[in-house]
């Protein structure tokens, strides 16, 4: 199997990624770009995933009614809505409902919303976003794609980990909850040194499923034409006619991200085991 064409010429270049992919550019920029386009909507999708779930999964072992029945709701919602149906309606929610670039939503007039995407402040560079007449000019420009991407992924993800959060904390032994509100404890005392040591023992194995099933959906947004690894990879197909060779480049890259997060989800884990042994 030859992959001598990874030095040739792509001849397309990304609308969008952290490396300059140009016309000229080698099979293996473009493809290295599609990969770190991949973990830029994957890691910040995790960890707003973990949080959202989190407070969810708590929401459902809240003794307030209302809290407990949104909670409830939102992941009987989310968890039986197929991802890639969520990823089409927040997409064509964002092209439908944002309004166009020259009359952009304001945040405090350093976040713009509109139909070209998001823009922030780029902290790297010190630039700011402002609204221009026909567009928003400088900061950092998230594409429509990359927010219904990030925003599916987000929404999805948190339903499941709230019930892997919500199990974890019923798994806790009652006479261990009993003990320490003997002791006096508070409430925030008794979640911090005793609920969620234990919970996290029951957590954490199921949190890494969860993880690599996030990292595998991303590649969902070729749908919406984000430049990720599948996208760029199928698109290199085309050019290139070595479909056998990009397919075994997917499956050795996936392979090895999954086998990177399963050994750090391994090492939080004994982490956890022991600092609650």
């Amino acid at each position: 199997m030859d992959f001598h064409f990874l030095l040739d010429p792509a001849g397309f270049s990304l609308s969008e990624g952290w490396l300059a992919v140009g016309l000229k550019s080698p099979y293996w920029t473009v493809l290295l770009a599609g990969l770190l386009n991949t973990l830029k909507v994957a890691l910040p999708a995790l960890l707003l995933a973990t949080v959202l779930g989190t407070l969810i999964g708590l929401g459902r072992l809240s003794d307030h009614p209302l809290i407990r029945l949104v909670a409830d709701s939102y992941v009987g919602l989310f968890r039986n809505i197929p991802l890639l149906i969520l990823l089409l309606a927040v997409y064509f929610l964002i092209i439908q409902g944002l309004p166009v670039a020259s009359q952009a939503w304001s945040f405090h007039g350093w976040i713009y919303l509109s139909k070209s995407g998001l823009a922030i402040p780029d902290l790297w560079s010190g630039q700011w976003p402002r609204q221009g007449y026909f567009s928003v000019e400088g900061g950092w420009v998230l594409s429509p794609e990359y927010c219904a991407v990030l925003l599916a992924l987000v929404l999805y993800t948190a339903a499941f980990i709230a019930e892997v959060v919500r199990a974890g904390v019923q798994s806790v032994p009652r006479g261990l909850v009993q003990a320490g509100l003997a002791l006096g404890f508070g409430r925030l005392q008794l979640n911090r040194l005793v609920v969620l040591p234990v919970a996290l023992r029951a957590i954490v194995p199921a949190l890494g499923n969860q993880y690599l099933n996030l990292l595998k959906n991303a590649s969902l947004g070729v749908a919406v034409g984000y430049p990720e690894l599948v996208s760029v990879s199928n698109t290199a197909m085309n050019q290139s006619g070595q479909v056998i060779q990009c397919v075994v480049l997917i499956l050795i890259i996936y392979a090895l991200l999954s086998i990177l997060a399963s050994a750090l989800m391994g090492l939080w884990n004994r982490a956890v085991n022991r600092g609650s042994a």
